[in-house]
């Protein structure tokens, strides 16, 4: 087993091509700048299942860096299918670049596989039959968390996230259900995305509300970044963190510390979720990498899955395989899953979870779960 995973870690940075390849897939993630470890983990999540179920030779995969730049996105996206005729492209970690690429695609008539990018219209106004999404929307992630915060009592919030379209659309998921609870927002702010290094007069705004929570939305470096000023701020008694699960993720929970200690997040997946596919995909993936999976790494791993599954049905070319990736379901470590047939995204499990010590180390205790989390068509008409 520890062989067989270390071949497809090692297989995950390469673009892959197999003697007897059947279907050609277009991997279009980022590999260079602030997301590449995230293109690596989808890569490295995809690759795995394939090897798991033995069926790499089936697939040859061109590999092309978006560079989480939505120009750079649309080129690499028009190379890979006018100059390498795939048949189908997974990947996407930016919204933006999703966007960029999205009318390119549609005209096309080819298949992609979102592994990460949320942008809730993709699968709402702007949705295309050719467009399926294995990760999340953005409003999937957090509608639980205010429906959850709204149940323990919480009456009043501060709310505070990048300003730009995820940013966004994450904290008025949340709002949302928490206003529906009976919650009240007292007071929001956008940080500029990418630019803002010092949190601290943004989180001297939140206690000065009076708020009895905070929530935020942050990821990758500003996650990191805003953890730690949080902590060193001394809030978690006055004024405690609630988050999108991104802010904690596993990929990079230990870069916080002790800061993470007792923030509690909704996310569609941690390595904790007690289920039996996810214990052999913790065991295995632990083996061939000494550390934990993260939420990249399954969606990865599920966009392979959704796309075996598609094929499994003798989908062999581009319409066919969009076709039967739509009401697409299979058993995913994050739990059952299904591409919804009305809007192309994935319905899933939501976990809410706080990030807790365990010996010299941190993990995620599930505190509760939002079962079967479904999106509106939200203005999407499929053809």
């Amino acid at each position: 087993m520890k062989k067989l995973f270390l071949a497809a870690t090692a297989a995950s940075l390469l673009a892959v091509t197999g003697a007897s390849a059947q279907t050609k897939v277009g991997v279009l993630l980022p590999y260079s700048g602030t997301y590449a470890a995230l293109g690596n983990e989808i890569t490295l999540g995809f690759n795995m299942a394939l090897e798991e179920a033995g069926r790499s030779g089936e697939f040859e995969l061109v590999r092309e860096d978006t560079e989480a730049k939505p120009p750079v996105g649309l080129a690499k996206a028009r190379k890979l299918v006018l100059e390498d005729e795939v048949d189908v492209i997974m990947g996407l970690v930016s919204s933006g670049v999703l966007g960029a690429v999205r009318d390119f695609v549609d005209g096309a008539e080819v298949p992609l596989i979102v592994a990460n990018a949320g942008n809730d219209e993709a699968t709402g106004e702007n949705c295309s039959p050719y467009i399926s999404r294995v990760s999340f929307s953005n409003g999937q992630v957090t509608r639980p968390m205010g429906e959850w915060l709204a149940q323990q009592g919480v009456k009043t919030a501060y709310t505070l996230a990048p300003d730009y379209a995820a940013g966004h659309q994450m904290v008025e998921g949340f709002i949302q259900t928490f206003e529906e609870g009976g919650g009240e927002i007292v007071g929001s702010e956008y940080t500029p995305f990418g630019q803002t290094s010092d949190f601290g007069p943004y989180l001297t705004n939140a206690k000065s509300s009076g708020a009895e929570a905070l929530f935020v939305f942050y990821a990758g470096g500003e996650a990191i970044s805003f953890v730690k000023q949080y902590g060193s701020f001394d809030l978690a008694k006055d004024l405690p963190l609630y988050g999108a699960g991104f802010l904690t993720s596993p990929l990079y929970v230990a870069a916080e510390g002790d800061a993470a200690v007792g923030v509690i997040a909704s996310l569609h997946y941690v390595p904790t979720v007690d289920n039996e596919v996810n214990k052999a995909f913790v065991e295995a993936y632990q083996a061939a990498n000494d550390k934990m999976p993260s939420e990249y790494t399954v969606q990865g791993y599920d966009a392979a899955k959704a796309l075996m599954a598609a094929i499994d049905t003798g989908a062999s070319d581009r319409a066919a395989i969009a076709e039967a990736l739509r009401g697409v379901s299979f058993e995913s470590p994050r739990g059952p899953a299904e591409i919804d047939a009305a809007t192309n995204n994935i319905v899933q499990d939501v976990y809410i979870y706080e990030t807790v010590k365990e010996g010299e180390g941190l993990t995620q205790k599930v505190l509760g779960k939002v079962e079967s989390v479904r999106d509106e068509p939200n203005g999407c008409a499929l053809n």
